[in-house]
């Protein structure tokens, strides 16, 4: 029986870390900002035919309008109520999507942004995306409500009533970040009301969430509220299934607050991994890819099975939030596909891919001061539609990244791969790397397979007379190509035998080439 009872308790301590995806798929992808009509049928045309096992929502709750800046992005993070409607979509709308996307095994997972309300200077009335009544100066949120007694107000030592020194973990968790309305997370009552949100979302059929600014609230009032919570709905999920949790902790070294002081939560994003790979790839501060060898825990980021990855995400490749300039985005689309192919062909952490929208850039002084555009929208503030062009790529100002062929590819191949070891590595001292994923092959007979390839091979010019040999019982690899001088920046090379799914996997080791100095002529 203490057996039993031990084995339970490992089960529920591991629940909340199991991403939720349906077998055989180990990515999401973050469709930023798009209506939830769109999203559906992209579930339904691409996501779920192309192995993407799940796709992060921008936030569905009622925000403040905000109309200087006109429509920015980032009024999405000022809550106002959780009633379920935004520019993306109406409750209705939200339900539609949840239901067609779970029903192709693609999941929903929730932008929930819980640790504040609105700013403090946003005003009263009814200005909010589903009209309701708020007084942001008086905390009086009725639709909830809240009221002035659910705020941290009074709990913050600063003078200004802001964070002013991250080093203070009283203030980097009591007081308001950049003059949002820090809600009071102690008190049982917003602990319930929080709760009851997500648990709205749960019954609606989303699989998780993404918890906004978690760095921000203390890791035991999180805790509180997520016990709180429901099992995933049965209609799509088994009996017991806890909820994925995925914190938004910041943390690259040098403040109080450490992504460790949440692991007991669940699992929290790795921000290290896209500032040290874009620092990697753009070869800055002497890095060369030869330093990958031990990427992952090696490198001082967290343990794999509490990681979750990301090359860039919707803040930093706007420059706010962690990294700098060292974030790789799609406006280097050639060196961001060759990170984005490393992360997705690498077995560290589990991985979300970046879906943006284009904004017309203006620096001034190094900054963009165009970086609070929102989506691509009407005149009115409606978001446009997401057009397919007859190639596959996105129209209307949409970029949709996860539709690119070599990163649509590595999804694939990480699905096909997953679970088997990291092999055989190879450099040669500076930025050329290959390394080999091992498969099990489904017949008993061993596999000899040697791969040299032709002399005029961009990648055998680099590497002259390179020779790969495995043998023994059930042995395939499997592995992509990034050449020097090549047009591409990688080129998935993982063939099928046969229709797709494949009943086997043949041919199978091939090389993951970076060659960065000869590829860019640098």
């Amino acid at each position: 029986m203490k057996v039993l009872l031990l084995l339970a308790a490992a089960g529920l301590c591991w629940a909340q870390y199991n991403p939720n995806t349906k077998s055989g798929t180990t990515s999401i992808v973050h469709l930023f900002e798009w209506r939830w009509a769109d999203i559906a049928l992209e579930c339904e045309r691409y996501l779920a035919p192309n192995g993407f096992g799940g796709v992060q929502i921008s936030p569905p709750n009622e925000n403040i309008i905000i109309t200087n800046p006109w429509r920015p992005w980032w009024e999405r993070y000022q809550p106002i109520s959780y009633k379920l409607c935004t520019r993306s979509g109406n409750e209705n709308e939200f339900k539609d999507m949840v239901t067609r996307c779970n029903n192709v095994g693609v999941h929903i997972y929730v932008d929930a942004v819980v640790n504040h309300m609105c700013g403090s200077g946003g005003g009263s009335g009814n200005g909010a995306t589903c009209g309701s009544y708020f007084n942001a100066g008086n905390r009086d949120f009725p639709s909830v409500p809240y009221s002035s007694l659910d705020f941290n107000d009074g709990k913050c030592k600063t003078g200004s009533g802001e964070i002013e020194n991250y080093n203070d973990v009283n203030q980097v968790r009591d007081c308001r970040l950049v003059s949002l309305l820090d809600l009071a997370l102690e008190k049982d009552y917003v602990r319930s009301k929080v709760a009851d949100y997500m648990n709205k979302l749960i019954d609606i059929g989303v699989a998780g969430f993404r918890i906004d600014a978690s760095k921000h609230m203390w890791p035991g009032d999180m805790k509180a509220f997520l016990k709180k919570l429901k099992n995933l709905n049965t209609r799509w999920f088994s009996s017991g299934t806890q909820p994925f949790i995925y914190q938004e902790v910041i943390d690259l070294g040098g403040e109080a607050i450490k992504a460790s002081d949440y692991l007991g939560n669940g699992r929290v994003t790795e921000f290290k991994y896209g500032a040290k790979l874009g620092t990697v790839i753009r070869k800055w501060n002497g890095e060369k890819m030869a330093y990958l060898k031990n990427w992952g825990e090696g490198w001082g980021f967290m343990a794999s099975n509490r990681a979750l990855v990301f090359v860039d995400n919707h803040d930093n490749q706007r420059g706010h939030g962690a990294g700098g300039a060292s974030i790789l985005t799609f406006w280097d689309a050639r060196l961001y596909k060759m990170a984005v192919g490393f992360m997705l062909s690498h077995p560290y952490g589990f991985t979300r891919v970046m879906s943006s929208y284009s904004w017309t850039r203006n620096f001034q002084n190094g900054k963009d001061v165009n970086d609070w555009i929102g989506p691509p929208s009407h005149g009115d503030g409606s978001t446009k539609a997401v057009s397919i062009n007859a190639d596959s790529t996105c129209g209307n100002g949409w970029v949709c990244e996860h539709r690119w062929r070599q990163i649509r590819n590595m999804v694939i191949f990480r699905n096909v791969v997953d679970g088997q070891p990291f092999s055989n590595w190879w450099d040669n001292g500076s930025n050329q790397v290959a390394f080999g994923r091992v498969l099990p092959q489904e017949s008993g007979s061993d596999l000899n397979l040697n791969l040299k390839l032709p002399p005029e091979h961009p990648a055998t010019a680099a590497t002259p007379g390179l020779w790969q040999r495995f043998q023994g019982p059930r042995a395939l690899a499997a592995g992509t190509v990034a050449a020097a001088g090549s047009p591409r920046p990688f080129k998935s090379l993982l063939k099928p035998w046969g229709s797709w799914p494949p009943p086997l996997w043949l041919a199978v080791y091939l090389l993951l080439q970076y060659a960065v100095r000869a590829y860019l002529h640098l």
